[in-house]
């Protein structure tokens, strides 16, 4: 009874796509300016993100260790350690750790 189910919703599905690839192609061949203005948008993301895959290829090892810093602190490099005078908790002004009394 399953084996059904999925034929038919697959078979939906391939009509479904094969209906939509055909009404896209038409479009395409049409001399339209809608499907004008899609080719000109498309190329430009084509063209961008191949611009960006070959930046980040020239440029990601350098873009990476500025992200990820040297030295110690937490992870990626994280905030730097605190002078060894102040306490973690105690703010720039010298103001002492405040406590929670009952």
């Amino acid at each position: 009874m399953e084996e059904s189910w999925d034929f038919e919703f697959l078979s939906r599905m391939v009509d479904n796509l094969v209906s939509f690839l055909s009404e896209f192609v038409d479009d395409w061949l049409a001399n339209d300016m809608r499907v004008t203005v899609f080719k000109i948008l498309f190329t430009w993301l084509i063209i961008s993100l191949v611009a960006i895959h070959f930046a980040w290829k020239m440029y990601g090892n350098t873009v990476n260790d500025m992200y990820y810093r040297q030295g110690t602190g937490g992870q990626n490099g994280g905030a730097p350690d605190t002078a060894p005078h102040l306490s973690g908790w105690e703010s720039a002004a010298g103001d002492a750790m405040k406590t929670h009394r009952e």
